[in-house]
């Protein structure tokens, strides 16, 4: 009787400043794989973000339990860490690229899906050229998450909602303790926030300020 190929696994890692909700991400890409048991293996978090696939330091999700991993959709923070290591580009850094390849071919990774902002969708986008041009066939994903809200084509990126009520709710509470005491004290608050070059989250705050004055 003869065994049956081994199926190809996925790849899935965790770039940049974490959300409230970059780990919903993670149990779905996980939990949706398990939808697929005829198409794809394993699915592999990388330990520290792209670091996972530079030192082939993986996490094997398909041990987890489909319980444990529904728990992680309402787990804060990133559960298999994250990283800012700057890759450079394949001309720059090709001994980067290469090391990612092998690591990839190794374990016989067919997806790789980048969980990040603006950095982590150049990072996807040089991943997917370097296996390009080593022939290795990868199907790379870049899953959006960012804070500032600034990704091409995208509403509303995961992450932007729970940073704007916490920004919306402290300026509020600011707001009204300047109110309070500025005939006698303080009569001028300045609260910075992230944002980038966008500006969504300091826009999300300004509502609540229209409606306390």
């Amino acid at each position: 009787m003869s065994r049956r190929p081994a199926l190809p696994n996925l790849f899935y890692a965790q770039s940049g400043g974490m959300t409230a909700v970059i780990n919903a991400t993670a149990a779905a890409v996980a939990l949706a794989a398990r939808n697929h048991p005829d198409r794809i293996g394993r699915v592999y978090a990388g330990e520290n973000g792209i670091l996972g696939a530079l030192q082939e330091e993986l996490l094997d999700l398909s041990r987890e339990s489909t319980t444990a991993l529904q728990a992680l959709r309402y787990t804060p923070g990133g559960a298999f860490g994250s990283s800012r290591f700057a890759l450079g580009t394949p001309a720059s850094h090709p001994q980067h690229y290469a090391r990612i390849i092998d690591v990839l071919r190794a374990h016989d990774i067919r997806w790789f899906l980048y969980n990040g902002g603006g950095g982590s969708a150049g990072t996807s986008q040089h991943v997917a050229n370097a296996a390009r041009a080593a022939g290795y066939p990868l199907s790379v994903i870049h899953l959006p998450k960012t804070v500032d809200n600034d990704m091409a084509h995208i509403d509303f990126s995961p992450g932007f909602g729970s940073v704007a009520k916490y920004t919306a709710v402290s300026t509020r509470e600011a707001a009204r303790d300047v109110a309070s005491m500025c005939r006698t004290s303080t009569q001028v608050f300045v609260m910075e926030v992230m944002g980038r070059h966008a500006g969504w989250i300091a826009a999300a705050s300004w509502t609540k300020i229209d409606a306390v004055m």
